[in-house]
């Protein structure tokens, strides 16, 4: 993970940001690329591609940090944008959702249900979890962290983040299936 800016300095880059000024845009990349790389690799087909989505995402942050409150984190909200360009990334191209790692990587068989869900389906399948193991879940499957890094952000143990994503898998299963039998979510 790279080093964490200090407020204040956060702040006068976003300001710096929001009045145009090409120095604090590139710096504010600077820091933020490589883990929005990062996320963007586990999904995309190739490098252009990643780097296609991350351009695309950090438009809109630029677009849009005039928004930024500074109540939460920097980084989570452009974690959030950048996913939504990778969102829309595979809406555009009109394929289902096959970019989730929801089943287990050694597991060689994928959920009928699943191929068929988009990513509005399964993200209203995630927000059905407890909360912590949607936190998992979403730092690990969607937000590309490893369990060390959740460790360290969560204040938990790496076992335990292991567990809440196991225990998520389950759950999702379980939840796509009711979701493939009934076509809807209550449940």
């Amino acid at each position: 993970m790279p080093k964490k800016m200090d407020p204040e300095t956060e702040k006068q880059i976003v300001e710096g940001c929001i009045a145009n000024d090409r120095r604090s845009q590139e710096r504010l990349y600077r820091q933020h690329f490589p883990a929005m790389m990062r996320m963007c690799m586990r999904y995309a087909k190739d490098r252009d591609t990643a780097m296609e989505i991350v351009n695309a995402g950090f438009l809109r942050v630029f677009k849009k940090l005039h928004t930024f409150s500074f109540n939460g984190s920097l980084e989570g909200w452009i974690r959030r944008l950048v996913f939504h360009a990778l969102s829309d990334h595979f809406k555009k191209n009109a394929k289902p959702v096959h970019f989730l790692d929801i089943e287990d990587r050694d597991g060689p068989t994928r959920s009928h249900s699943l191929s068929n869900l988009y990513l509005e389906d399964i993200l209203k399948l995630v927000e059905m979890l407890p909360d912590a193991t949607q936190r998992v879940f979403q730092l690990y499957a969607i937000e590309g962290y490893t369990h060390v890094e959740i460790a360290e952000l969560t204040n938990i143990s790496v076992g335990t983040s292991k567990w809440h994503l196991a225990n998520a898998r389950k759950k999702l299963k379980q939840l796509m299936q009711m979701h493939y039998n009934t076509g809807n979510y209550a449940g």
